[in-house]
């Protein structure tokens, strides 16, 4: 019987340098979408497989040196795998008792891939949040490439938003992205910069003036932006260090396999230039 809450955060607790990121990211989600957090450790059955060091990726007062026993072993075995697993659970349940008391946590630990496990909690999570580095055979891209469920991705360590840019581009993700950012609670209290990356034309002024007049009709706080320039990866990433935004804003992976193939996935490529906690939106 699957102990998975619907309408949960879903903290992916698989990158030692971003265990604590991931649950700061998470902590700081779960009160704003009024949902509880699920602590999720997912790793394959195997005979061996090479040893991940987790001690010391969270700073808890006391048990700090429980995973140290797995940390001298090149390979550990499935039993030294689920006891690993629990550790690093339960020290992550710890942690975050300590920092909100009242936040309601519950453990996921699944013996499969990390990828087979998003698949798990795809349709029924509101969010998952992740470390900027992962540590299974998946790269980032494809796994956020394979969700159906917002994603926030997160640095180490985390820091919690004030703004946001939003990077619309009038496409059916981006307009679906809108209708999300107007009725959630998640980014409610922030200032959104929405930007537009494109040519300064009667089409695209039109489509950036209804959708930041959509965001101040939900009572968001709001600032607009065409930006004519083609690089949209180059134009976006100066744009926020410019206005020092916190959060990043976009649809994940919206341009055609052969855009991608002859000029890059500027998701990708933001992927790698951000610096800050990145909220992706499932492709429509």
């Amino acid at each position: 019987m699957s102990n998975l809450k619907p309408d949960s955060v879903i903290a992916c607790l698989d990158c030692p340098d971003h265990v604590q990121a991931v649950l700061e990211a998470s902590m700081w989600a779960a009160p704003r979408l009024q949902a509880p957090i699920g602590l999720l450790h997912s790793v394959p059955s195997l005979q061996q497989k090479a040893a991940v060091n987790y001690s010391g990726c969270l700073n808890i007062d006391d048990e700090s040196a429980l995973l140290d026993q797995f940390t001298t072993k090149e390979h550990l075995s499935n039993c030294e795998l689920k006891a690993q697993g629990k550790l690093l659970l339960h020290q992550a349940t710890t942690y975050c008792e300590q920092q909100r008391q009242k936040l309601k946590t519950y453990t996921l630990h699944r013996h499969e891939h990390l990828n087979q496990s998003i698949d798990y909690v795809d349709n029924k999570a509101q969010l998952i949040v992740i470390g900027h580095h992962v540590t299974c055979k998946a790269t980032l891209s494809q796994l956020i490439r394979l969700s159906h469920c917002p994603i926030l991705v997160t640095h180490a360590p985390f820091l919690t938003p004030t703004t946001a840019l939003f990077a619309f581009d009038n496409c059916a993700t981006s307009h679906k992205l809108l209708n999300w950012l107007c009725k959630t609670p998640l980014v409610r209290a922030l200032t959104i910069h929405i930007v537009m990356v494109g040519k300064d034309n009667s089409e695209n002024c039109d489509a950036l003036r209804e959708a930041y007049a959509r965001l101040k009709q939900a009572g968001i706080k709001s600032k607009k932006a065409l930006l004519d320039c083609r690089d949209v990866t180059a134009a976006l990433t100066y744009y926020q260090n410019e206005h020092n935004i916190g959060l990043l804003i976009t649809g994940a992976f919206g341009q055609s396999r052969l855009h991608e193939f002859l000029k890059g996935s500027d998701t990708k490529k933001l992927l790698g230039s951000t610096k800050t906690p990145y909220l992706l939106f499932p492709k429509v």
